[in-house]
């Protein structure tokens, strides 16, 4: 595996290629998932090399899909994965492996290994960080220029409550690190919802 030429191959092309229009799902997204991946599998105690590279691999291609399609992107990726990362030296096992993590992170998020539930859990990381509030913006915006939804922000937060409410994380450090805030901010968002007349 040449973790670092795929790394600089995909982040060319996110860098280059992605709609200006994904205001969440940018390059700042896939590199803070990739960091958010590596702090969470150091903590969860991976060490293990290969399985360390198969999950940044992962990190940084989990959300190629959307250099192809918005909707369904997580098999797009995969489908991008399995053209390219061979050309860098991964074999077909890595490259399943791989696939593996990048379609647990479809919603709802569905892990079956514990490098997947680290990359789902790093994927949504921010909902239980200070800086919630920016990037669930980027978000709104995002999904307003897909118009995927109105600029009523009542029902923004409604929408964001039940996702919130939903969610759960899979590994025990980003329960230790993340629910408490998350279940703050959803406190906060049930707090705007009740206070409209």
């Amino acid at each position: 595996m040449n973790v670092e030429l795929a790394e600089e191959y995909v982040l060319s092309q996110l860098r280059t290629q992605l709609p200006s229009i994904l205001y969440y799902h940018g390059v700042h997204h896939t590199l803070d998932v990739t960091q958010a991946a590596m702090q969470l599998a150091t903590a969860e105690g991976i060490t293990n090399n290969t399985e360390l590279q198969l999950l940044r691999t992962a990190a940084l291609y989990h959300d190629t899909g959307f250099l192809r399609t918005y909707t369904g992107h997580e098999a797009e990726g995969c489908a991008l994965v399995r053209e390219v990362l061979p050309g860098f030296d991964y074999t077909p096992n890595e490259i399943g492996a791989i696939c593996d993590m990048i379609m647990a992170t479809r919603l709802p998020q569905d892990p079956h290994s514990h490098l997947a539930e680290i990359l789902c859990d790093a994927d949504l990381d921010y909902l239980g960080r200070s800086d919630f509030e920016s990037i669930a913006e980027s978000l709104f915006l995002e999904f307003q220029a897909r118009q995927l939804v109105t600029a009523d922000e009542d029902a923004w937060n409604r929408s964001q409550e039940q996702f919130l409410a939903q969610h759960h994380y899979w590994t025990a450090t980003a329960v230790a690190w993340r629910e408490a805030p998350k279940q703050a901010r959803l406190a906060e968002i049930r707090d705007k919802i009740s206070a409209k007349p």
